[in-house]
This record gives C-alpha cells, structure tokens and sequence, in this order.
C-alpha cells in the first residue's frame, strides 16, 4: 500500500491549417496519425541505436477511459470544462480529509462499511492533455469514446462463467453465485495474484484508485514493465515468434518491434482467467510506445477479440515522467481480510441452515 503524500502560399497553408484545426474541434476528435517526438526534441538513445524508454512514469488521471455522454461525444475539451473537473476532483479530496464526526450514525444493515479512507487515495487530480488538447476519455476510437457492444455469444458465455473477477477490487467484487465458497473465487486483485482493472495490461490501464507508478527497463533483446499495483512485472521480447498457441498466460505472450521510433507490442496467448472486459482467450492487443518529450511517453493501444467486441477499439494516454520511487507493494502482510470474508460466510450458511431447521 502506498501513500503518495510521502507530483500568399504561406497564408493559403495557414488557412488550409486552421480550418482544419476548426473542423477538428466541431467534431470534438483528434487525428489518427502515428505519434511523433515534439519537433526539436532531441531523443536520448541506447547503446543499439532505439529510442530510450526507460524511466518511471506516473499514470494517474481522472480522464475516464469511456466517454461521459454529457459531452455528446466529443474527444475534446474546452480548457474550462478542464479546469471544472480538476477543481470538483480537488474538492472531493479536501472532503475526503476532513475528520470524520463522533456522532456519526451507524451504516445501514448490509450496507457499505467502508474501506480505504481517502489517505490512502492517490488517483489523480489532471485531465489527460494531448498534443496540447484535453480530452474527455482514453478512447479515441470509435469516435463515441465508448467500448462497443459484447457480441451476442461474448454475452451467453460470460453469464454462464464462474469464478473470480479478475477486474474487480476488493470494494467492488460482486456477490456473484459462488463469491465466497473458497479463496479461489475471490477476484485476482483482492488475492493480490494480478492488478485489478487491467492496471497490469495488456493494455496497461489507470486504475483511479493508488498505485500508479511503471517502471520501464530496456535492453537490446527484452523490454520490462514493472507496475507498482500487486508489483506485476511485464517481459516484452524483441523479436521472435509467439508461443506455440496451446500455452497461454496471465498476461499474454508480448513480442516487440520497433517502427521508426516506436515500440509496437503485439499479445495473444491469453488464459481466460484474466478476460479483460469479459474478453476469450482469443483476446489480441497492439501496444505503442513513443517518446513525445524529454518527459512524456504516448500509450497507445488497440484491442481486437471477434468473440467478445462487435468491434477493435483504440485508445491513447501520456505517461509522464517522475522521479518517485517505487515502494514495495506487501499486499497480504497481516491482512485478514480473506479469511475474515470466508468465516462471514460460512457463518451466514449456518444461521440460515440452523433457522431452516428451527422453521420445521
């Protein structure tokens, strides 16, 4: 757990320029190009000539990665609509510091008893800004910010499945049938196997909650991402092929390239315990990774899964640079949470089974 209190020609061009900026911003949508570095930039490389990656990057945003429909889906904000949302995020905080009241009343019969106090909260106050622009969510495409629809079989097996969330936290795991027969069935973040809400990845995600830091380390035949959340640990080969299509993993099987200046990260070989947003096992992920400035990455990423979406969808995010460390993440020392959610529950079983009795 970590607490981050411890961060003539030449005018017909420019007008050609402007009135496309113009038509940019009535449709609210950024261009689909390849990023490139900001012009002037000189990129720091390695030893093998690629573009230096390496570096520790802060991934915090209250920017959501589906669109909210009050913007009717426009990609881009205006600086004010910005500035409003960054102002309401530092009032919640405020809020969430304030003492708690003694005489506060006693939460409802099976309600929410709460979980993390906001100290523990670190889930950014900034909107993402890209290319200079705001942006309403991560998804850029389809144009309405949104994941597209389940396919009609995705929807059939995912209500069918049992078994752990692996999106879920351990305040938002459902009651699912089956949540608390055993350990296993607990969702993977609450276990502490995997980052919950895909903060891992493929793709690599914000979570809104704590933990945002990764570590990116490089070498001329490996790229490595360490992720402060559960302290998963990424290994992108450079080069290669994929693993034979029978062994599957957690985080898929990553291969590497290099187009230009930009790391393309392509995974398959997903196991269906880790089904991003109720993805199969045929679950296809392209990563890119581009150094925009001396202290910003690009993220870009596409998911492709024909058995899940009706749809690929695409989304981009900066990762900016930060000199914090990151601590170690001791999930389970002295918890007794798990245990205490199994006894819970197997006393509920009881007390019904003894009033079933008692009801003869």
């Amino acid at each position: 757990m970590r607490n981050r209190l411890l961060t003539g020609g030449v005018a017909l061009a420019g007008s050609i320029i402007m009135a496309s900026l113009a038509l940019e911003t009535v449709a609210g949508q950024a261009p689909a190009r390849p990023a490139t570095a900001t012009a002037g930039y000189v990129m720091p490389r390695t030893p093998d000539g690629h573009p230096d990656l390496q570096g520790t990057y802060d991934i915090a945003t209250i920017t959501p990665i589906e669109r909210p429909a009050q913007y009717g889906g426009r990609l881009l904000l205006t600086d004010e609509e910005a500035a409003v949302l960054e102002r309401g995020e530092t009032a919640r905080v405020a809020r969430g510091a304030l003492p708690s009241r003694g005489d506060r009343e006693a939460p409802r019969v099976g309600g929410n008893v709460g979980g993390y106090n906001n100290f523990w909260i670190d889930r950014g106050d900034q909107v993402i800004t890209v290319d200079g622009r705001k942006r309403s969510s991560l998804i850029v495409d389809p144009a309405d910010g949104r994941i597209p629809p389940l396919t009609p079989a995705a929807l059939k097996r995912n209500a069918d499945r049992r078994g752990p969330n692996p999106d879920a936290n351990e305040a938002t795991a459902g009651e699912a049938p089956g949540a608390f027969d055993n350990p296993e069935q607990r969702p993977l973040g609450e276990r502490c196997l995997l980052g919950f809400s895909s903060t891992s990845g493929p793709p690599t995600l914000p979570n809104y909650f704590y933990n945002n830091l990764k570590q990116i380390v490089q070498t001329p035949g490996y790229v490595m991402i360490l992720n402060e959340m559960v302290h998963d640990a990424r290994v992108i080969r450079i080069g290669g092929q994929h693993l034979p299509p029978h062994i599957h993993k957690w985080n898929g099987d990553s291969i590497g390239r290099w187009e230009g200046d930009t790391l393309v990260v392509d995974t398959t070989n997903f196991t269906d315990k880790t089904r991003f947003r109720g993805s199969a096992e045929q679950l296809h992920v392209v990563e890119r990774f581009t150094r925009v400035d001396a202290n910003t990455l690009l993220y870009r990423f596409t998911i492709d899964d024909p058995t899940t979406f009706t749809k690929p969808w695409t989304g981009e995010f900066p990762w900016p640079a930060t000199n914090q460390p990151i601590y170690e993440y001791a999930c389970h020392e002295g918890n007794y949470a798990l245990g205490g959610i199994l006894r819970g529950a197997r006393l509920l079983e009881a007390e019904a089974a003894a009033k079933g009795q008692g009801n003869r």
